[in-house]
């Protein structure tokens, strides 16, 4: 397993996931609920943004490497879920909404490990409507993990509710997207293994 920099910052988003959802079951003598939703939101902020660096310097540095590959989108799909599952214990999600966008990762990390066994990955690579919906989930969940207003202006719970509902809706078109473009290669596959 190589070890990196980049890899290390990859790590450090994984040790933050618990630190997101275990903010919440501190008792609030220790810290108020206003206090629990800055933190949960500054350290997935954090995280969100180790994200972006981690790739830039792979890039940069010339670090990248299969298991840095298979380790991001992990660190990331983790990210999602620990918060969306912490956010759904404090009613602050629907739990629909957070198994579409949870069930979406799994099947599409199940549909690019089936083209990668193939030799079609890059029929499945990520999208410009993929990265729209990062986008809006990933301004979503900050959003409702504070849960406050912003400012004395933005209203965070109301925004980042309708920003998951955006979400939820890309998630689907999204999904369906990649999964039409994969279709024929998995029928030709199929059809060969029989």
């Amino acid at each position: 397993m190589p070890f990196n920099f980049p890899i290390l910052l990859t790590w450090l988003r994984v040790a933050l996931i618990p630190l997101v959802v275990g903010v919440f079951y501190l008792p609030e003598i220790w810290l108020t609920r206003f206090e629990q939703g800055l933190v949960a939101t500054v350290v997935f902020i954090v995280a969100a943004v180790t994200d972006w660096f981690d790739g830039f310097l792979a890039r940069r540095w010339n670090q990248t490497s299969s298991f840095g590959a298979f380790l991001d989108p992990v660190a990331d799909k983790l990210m999602v879920a620990g918060a969306l599952l912490a956010l759904v214990q404090l009613d602050r999600v629907n739990t629909v909404f957070a198994f579409i966008i949870i069930g979406r990762e799994i099947t599409i990390s199940a549909l690019r490990e089936w083209m990668a066994l193939i030799g079609a990955s890059k029929s499945v690579a990520v999208s410009s409507l993929g990265k729209i919906k990062t986008a809006a989930q990933m301004t979503a969940i900050p959003m409702l993990l504070f849960n406050d207003v912003l400012f004395g202006v933005i209203d965070t719970s109301f925004l980042g509710s309708w920003l998951l509902i955006v979400a939820a809706i890309l998630t689907v078109w999204s999904m369906f997207y990649y999964l039409r473009k994969a279709w024929p290669l998995i029928k030709e596959t199929t059809d060969k293994m029989q």
